[in-house]
């Protein structure tokens, strides 16, 4: 959620901040503003809405400046007006805050700020801030200080930068949310994630919970709480930044699908042994996962949805997995020993949920390891071990190509783990890595040749959709329902098929068509729901390979896949199912990339 964006050594400031927060709109966001510092002080335009409102006023009245701060934000506190949107700024004005995340300890900190007359103009926990360095330089404190012990009286998570009095630079510092740091030529960027400035440099450093950095035209410096420097290294993006843009298609989200086929190369590139059939993961070493005992797989979402899959694997191999939304971790407890493996799986690697949950499990003694497509976020720091996606970039709210990858690379995982729990490669291994090594060209024959859209035209006017599943299709179903209902708007229900004959099958009529996804496991039981629904009137549309001859024949539609494993068949599934999803959405016009309410990366509870 929100995003931030700094730049600093440019001339073309105002430019560059409005250009970042564009490319952070998939973040998800009700307002959006920035700040520049100029001679004459330091100038703030702040607008509801999208940020084409803020490029609006900006060009009603015209502002520039040498350096600055931007800010996408998604109320927290605080109603949707362009008083409580970011920058915020002490009562004179010279200072300048952008904050992400939420500050715990706001009401008591402000109600003491109040106490010695400073006034409050927003609703906002973010206003703390500014006038806690106005408090602190009236008493004598340097800029630099000032901010310092600002920080240092917060309680919660942020990530936050600041422009203060005259001073040529941007101070900012990172808690519990994102921040990363663009080091270009004479040119200094801050933002929440990398897409803000890749067009501009592709050398990143990524700041760690603690770090404080101040930017100036001349370079930059990070040190941590105590002011002692701190070394972190420059790395290198290897985007081409026109993956970050749409290339030509209408959505991100789009373009993200018909990218499948490419991530999942990256994704399976190295860690496939055709010859052996087995899966070759150098972060892990024979014998690394020798003395686990059981497995727990946390996230949230799609992430779980990926998670979920990963169990039925890993459990279809005699290992004892679970998998458990990170949010509902702490009230769960699940029982936590050393010889427990708890696989986060996020895209961000900054998700809040799951940094909690594998922060309890670490606590209690558990080894963890990250699943994410991002290096140097959070989560690869904090975990045990980690196992990169590789994906590329990804824009759209809605998860397409990082789902395929991370159940790709779970599957991957699945049989490294198999083979040291078990002390022998699983009994088709061989197939399975073979069907992986396929697996991008069977996604790109469901691009070339699906009839989702059709499928979406014929069923436009439904009255609601479901979408069943047995073993591994059953996360599949969610996933396809959460995608179906998180873009279209449209009521979407995923179910173990198994689940149908036990309630849902009492809203089934004929203007609810469903899903029914076959995979090559258990497909006769999936056939007879298949049945039972089709009995009461609704439409079927399976999604199936062709070889199923007897599921084509009662089916209404079909969606094909490629014939392959069947613990493969379920990305394949899936791919049909974002299709679908997408069709059905843009025939109704809706805002595919930025659906409402929802946040590409949630970095609060």
């Amino acid at each position: 959620m929100c995003g931030i964006t700094a730049c600093i050594g440019t001339e073309n400031s105002v430019e560059l901040l409005i250009d970042g927060l564009r490319r952070l709109e998939y973040r998800g966001y009700d307002s959006a503003g920035i700040a520049v510092k100029n001679e004459n002080g330091i100038s703030v335009t702040k607008r509801v809405g999208e940020v084409s409102e803020l490029v609006a006023a900006v060009e009603q009245n015209p502002i520039s400046g040498t350096f600055g701060i931007g800010h996408t934000r998604w109320a927290t506190h605080g109603g949707v007006t362009d008083g409580n949107a970011h920058p915020h700024t002490d009562e004179s004005g010279r200072i300048a805050v952008v904050h992400n995340g939420i500050i715990s300890n706001y009401q008591p900190l402000r109600a003491e700020l109040e106490s010695k007359g400073h006034t409050f103009s927003s609703e906002t926990d973010t206003e703390v801030v500014p006038h806690l360095i106005e408090e602190n330089l009236r008493n004598g404190a340097s800029p630099e200080a000032a901010f310092r012990a600002a920080i240092g009286t917060l309680s919660g998570s942020y990530a936050i930068t600041a422009i203060i009095g005259d001073e040529q630079a941007i101070f900012a510092t990172r808690s519990g949310s994102p921040l990363v740091l663009g080091v270009g030529d004479g040119e200094y960027y801050l933002a929440s994630d990398v897409p803000a400035f890749i067009q501009h440099t592709p050398r990143v450093v990524y700041l760690h919970d603690g770090d404080f950095v101040v930017t100036t035209p001349d370079g930059y410096t990070i040190t941590d709480s105590a002011g002692r420097s701190v070394d972190r290294p420059i790395e290198y993006i290897e985007w081409d930044p026109e993956t970050a843009t749409k290339g030509g298609y209408e959505h991100y989200m789009y373009k993200e699908i018909n990218e499948q086929p490419g991530a999942l190369r990256r994704t399976t590139q190295g860690r496939l042994n055709t010859h052996t059939g087995g899966a070759e993961l150098e972060e892990f070493p024979p014998g690394a996962f020798a003395d686990i005992s059981q497995i727990h797989l946390v996230a949230m979402g799609t992430s779980h949805h990926a998670g979920m899959y990963a169990a039925s694997l890993l459990n279809a191999r005699g290992i004892p997995a679970y998998a458990f939304m990170s949010g509902e971790y702490s009230v769960i407890k699940p029982p936590v020993t050393p010889n427990t493996l708890v696989i986060a799986v996020s895209q961000s690697g900054e998700t809040a949920d799951t940094l909690d949950a594998i922060r309890r499990a670490r606590a209690a003694g558990a080894r963890t390891l990250a699943l994410t497509n991002v290096v140097g976020s959070s989560m690869t720091r904090e975990c045990d071990d980690e196992l990169l996606l590789r994906a590329g970039p990804e824009i759209g709210v809605a998860a397409t190509k990082t789902f395929s990858s991370q159940v790709a690379a779970l599957a991957l995982l699945a049989e490294r783990i198999a083979e040291d729990y078990n002390g022998t490669k699983s009994p088709d291994s061989r197939e399975l890595i073979d069907a992986l090594a396929r697996l991008p060209g069977d996604v790109q024959e469901i691009l070339d040749t699906s009839i989702a859209r059709e499928i979406a035209i014929e069923y436009e006017d439904s009255d609601a959709y479901f979408f069943i599943g047995r073993g591994s299709a059953h996360p599949v179903a969610l996933e396809g329902a959460l995608k179906f209902k998180e873009i279209s708007y449209e009521h979407a229900e995923g179910f173990a098929a198994s689940e149908l004959k036990h309630g849902p099958l009492a809203l089934v009529t004929p203007i609810t068509p469903v899903f029914a996804i076959f995979t090559g496991h258990e497909d006769e039981a999936t056939l007879s729901n298949m049945k039972e629904v089709q009995a009461r009137g609704a439409p079927v549309i399976a999604v199936t390979s062709d070889e199923s001859r007897e599921v084509v024949e009662f089916a209404d539609h079909v969606l094909t896949i490629p014939d392959t494993h069947p613990e493969v068949a379920g990305i394949l599934a899936n791919v049909q199912l974002q299709l679908v999803a997408y069709h059905a959405a843009n025939l109704l016009e809706r805002p595919i990339d930025k659906p409402r309410n929802l946040a590409k990366c949630v970095t609060v509870e």
